[in-house]
């Protein structure tokens, strides 16, 4: 039997944006900060990292909510400054990045940003003219359901009607209150 090579994981959701990073390492080392290449997936909500594209198990991640993201040129003295962004939230661990290239990084960051922009809204974006008609369709479909709602209750209370027009009980030996 051949076993099956590990796949990546791709159990994240709706990936906007995987490639490549360099993550900086939170522990810095003896000689300054250690930059370690990993496979990098943000989807909707969450920032996953991973030793390579093939790991099963991330390295880490966390929820980019309340996050920003900007480019970060100060992170590195060498000529890939330019390719740097970190993603910062206050109370939180700063996370610092390199990108293979200045767009690559430009281009994280916008995503990011736009992903940001749209958790922290409360609107969600719409076409217009799919929402008439989205609205359209749930208005016929909700109003046959509450009219045939409406009408089995009406029936009962019909019946009810006929039976009695006193909804109380008269208990023995006591008279209803007349108001």
């Amino acid at each position: 039997l051949e076993e099956l090579p590990p796949k990546p994981v791709q159990d994240t959701g709706n990936i906007l944006k995987q490639g490549y990073l360099e993550k900086r390492s939170r522990d810095h080392g003896f000689f300054g900060s250690e930059w370690q290449k990993r496979w990098c997936v943000l989807n909707t909500q969450t920032f996953y990292y991973y030793a390579s594209e093939k790991s099963k198990q991330p390295k880490g991640n966390f929820s980019i909510e309340h996050y920003s993201a900007r480019l970060a040129s100060h992170l590195r003295k060498d000529s890939r400054k330019k390719c740097c962004f970190e993603l910062i939230c206050p109370g939180k661990r700063t996370y610092e990045f390199t990108a293979s290239s200045p767009a690559e990084a430009e281009d994280w960051v916008d995503q990011i940003q736009f992903l940001l922009k749209d958790l922290s809204s409360l609107t969600i974006p719409y076409d217009e003219e799919d929402e008439e008609e989205l609205y359209n369709d749930v208005d016929s479909s909700d109003s046959v359901h509450t009219t045939s709602h409406n009408t089995t209750l009406n029936q009962n209370e019909s019946n009810v009607e006929m039976e009695d027009d006193d909804i109380y009980e008269v208990m023995p030996g006591k008279q209803p209150n007349k108001q």
